[in-house]
């Protein structure tokens, strides 16, 4: 490694928190995947990872909890080349289908079905790209983060490590359940990354899903009909908070849910809005910062051994750089936890 003082100024280099390790220095390798696809609302969040690398160069990498936090080896895989390319040309066909939608027309019978087929090969290439990335990470022994791109992009990472780690579950934090089939005929839709992930990764035993507060009637009958789901729904966890349980015993009911090996999904919005007002569906009611740190702080310290992650939907917004800061320190706390927690 390079000289490093942590206590100079970040100097932006192309890497998460302008960190000086080298790829093959790294224990921790960020895997960036710029993709929007299937956006059904804003886009913009395939401009997250390099709003997260920008904005995380001013961070102070001191963590009271993690002592060396700042000496983490986290690494920056670089954008695979395909990847922008393929986004801007199917975020242009999905959109004359999100537009036909929105019409009150159906794509199908307006001439879309072979765009249809293009958007649905080009988000097909887009998960093996990233399962590719991942699971070479994987080989060297590297635990892998992957920092999207719209919710979709952490499939292929799951898939990955569904043949390196054997069963696992997943803490999924979310606005949304993300359990629509093929949302607005888009299979790889990022509201339907855990539809894909329960019905085609058999190593996923427990989804345990935390904040949630916007989804549909057939998303609630899967929640309450596949055994494998655990669900904190953001109004169950307010009435509780508000009839006196406190947030950790809140915390080890949701721990609790939870397998040896955990995977953590984590979406922007299931924060409370003002964390991140240009994501691409925000949703009133979510999260503290705090109360994510708490809840990733006490797995981390648990019997558990996190096995991988993903932090997607950060949308950055012109000049302001909120959702970006808040993304990039957000990103840092997960780092750290999963590095302490292998080092058990």
């Amino acid at each position: 490694m390079k000289a490093f003082d942590p206590n100079l100024p970040g100097a932006a280099n192309g890497n998460y928190f302008a960190l000086p390790f080298t790829q093959q220095e790294a224990e921790i390798a960020l895997v960036s995947v710029p993709w929007d696809v299937t956006t059904s609302y804003r886009a913009g969040t395939h401009m997250g990872p390099g709003a997260i690398i920008e904005a995380s160069a001013q961070i102070d990498l001191f963590n009271s909890r993690v002592p060396q936090a700042w000496n983490i080896p986290i690494g920056t895989i670089p954008v695979h080349e395909e990847l922008p390319v393929l986004n801007r040309s199917a975020r242009l066909m999905a959109e004359k289908i999100i537009q036909c939608w929105e019409e009150g027309g159906n794509p199908l019978e307006n001439g879309l079905g072979e765009v249809f087929e293009q958007v649905n090969q080009a988000c097909a290439r887009m998960n093996r790209i990233v399962y590719l990335q991942c699971s070479e990470q994987l080989r060297q022994g590297k635990l892998v983060g992957i920092v999207g791109g719209e919710h979709s992009v952490p499939l292929g990472h799951i898939k990955a490590l569904e043949e390196h780690c054997g069963p696992f579950g997943i803490l999924h934090i979310d606005a949304h359940a993300d359990l629509r089939q093929a949302y607005e005929g888009f299979t790889y839709s990022h509201a339907s990354i855990m539809f894909n992930v329960l019905k085609t990764i058999p190593s996923v035993a427990a989804l345990t899903q935390v904040a949630v507060r916007d989804f549909c009637s057939a998303e609630n009958d899967i929640i309450h009909n596949d055994p494998r789901i655990s669900f904190f729904p953001d109004e169950s966890l307010k009435e509780d908070l508000y009839e006196g349980l406190t947030w950790r015993d809140q915390c080890q009911r949701i721990l609790e849910s939870l397998p040896d090996q955990v995977y953590i999904s984590l979406d922007i919005d299931g924060l409370s809005p003002e964390l991140c007002p240009n994501t691409g569906t925000p949703v009133p009611g979510g999260l503290r910062f705090e109360q994510v740190d708490y809840l990733l702080f006490l797995l981390a310290s648990s019997r558990r051994r996190i096995i991988g992650f993903d932090l997607c939907e950060v949308a950055p917004s012109g000049d302001d750089p909120w959702d970006a800061i808040v993304g990039a320190r957000l990103l840092h706390k997960i780092c750290c936890y999963i590095y302490s927690n292998n080092k058990k």
